[in-house]
């Protein structure tokens, strides 16, 4: 099989690789993928940034058939449409695991990181941790899904905000984009986007946002916007800049929460006096549980939330990082397995 593997200097480029794929253990299942989105994460991945793993094949958004099933699994057939997401499997044991918390178990596999992904031809995956794709869902929109989609759909969900209420999402690229869908057409929020490029705002506008700042225009957009509405009850961060969870903090309300999803390599600052004196909360969200994903994928099969995808080829792999680097992609950029 042809793969996009990690490359042994793991200086953010990946090498085409022919692939052979192992004998199927006890639990697991093998899934002949259909396509694969790309995601700043395997990006990350590539450049080492969370450890270096050369020979790593990458991917975390893949959606497939399962063609061969061990003997044992009973989770999934032959024939079924499943997903690969970066929470490739928990112990099923610890305290997070058990509660509802997953994907913090101190165990847990990534896909694409520490063990093989889906930016493949061919990937075993974990059979009870491989969540089933509602009919009616288009395979490449469900791949922006398994991982943009519940990561973003996950962090509204935490942000707690309340139907009418104002959420602002910081960052409106392919995380971005769907977090303004889920918030507007699943929680009824009124949404505000913030970003710095007029396109990605121009197309926030169009799947739903109320508001829309270009934070790269106005002197203070946490000002503005607590001038315009009285702050917002929630702000969801995607965007992969500390100033912009500093403007989430200081574009809340009273009782605000800021939930972090984005991860740029500083350190927050946080305001205690404003912290402690308007009971502001801070929390991170990471990706999402099988159920979230479920939950996530029936609304998007439902046309409620509609990702926007662009279809590429496997060679594409290091032109669609140098892409994202300069930040010139819109919406998600997704493998298709079969295009030659």
């Amino acid at each position: 099989m042809k793969a996009a593997v990690v490359n042994q200097n793991s200086d953010g480029k990946v090498e085409i690789k022919e692939l052979e794929v192992r004998e199927l253990k006890a639990g697991e299942a093998l899934v002949d993928v259909e396509c694969c989105g790309v995601c700043h994460t395997d990006l990350h991945v590539a450049k080492g940034d969370f450890g270096k793993v050369p020979g790593r094949v990458l991917g975390h958004e893949g959606i497939g058939r399962v063609s061969k099933v061990a003997d044992d699994v009973t989770s999934l057939k032959v024939g079924d449409r499943v997903s690969v997401a970066w929470f490739f499997e928990g112990c099923g044991v610890c305290e997070y695991c058990i509660t509802g918390k997953e994907t913090y178990c101190r165990s847990v596999k990534n896909a694409g990181y520490s063990v093989d992904g889906a930016m493949a031809e061919q990937c075993i995956v974990t059979a009870d941790y491989a969540v089933k794709v509602p009919d009616g869902l288009d395979s490449f929109q469900a791949s922006s899904v398994t991982c943009a989609g519940v990561t973003t759909y996950k962090a509204v969900k935490v942000a707690d905000v309340k139907a009418g209420q104002w959420i602002a999402i910081y960052g409106v690229g392919g995380l971005g984009n769907l977090a303004v869908q889920y918030a507007k057409k699943v929680f009824n929020a009124k949404v505000i986007a913030v970003d710095i490029n007029d396109d990605k705002l121009q197309l926030a506008k169009e799947v739903g946002a109320d508001l829309i700042y270009n934070s790269s225009k106005i002197d203070d957009v946490a000002k503005q916007i607590q001038e315009d509405v009285g702050g917002a009850h929630a702000a969801v961060v995607t965007a992969v800049s500390k100033v912009a969870f500093n403007q989430a903090v200081d574009s809340l309300r009273a009782t605000g929460k800021v939930v972090a999803v984005g991860l740029p390599p500083e350190t927050m600052d946080l305001a205690i006096v404003k912290t402690v004196l308007d009971g502001i909360e801070v929390i991170g969200s990471l990706v999402g549980t099988r159920q979230d994903l479920a939950e996530a994928f029936q609304f998007a099969a439902e046309g409620l939330v509609v990702p926007v995808v662009q279809k590429r080829k496997l060679a594409d792999v290091n032109a669609i990082f140098e892409e994202m680097e300069a930040g010139k992609i819109q919406g998600r950029m997704v493998v298709d397995m079969k295009a030659k």
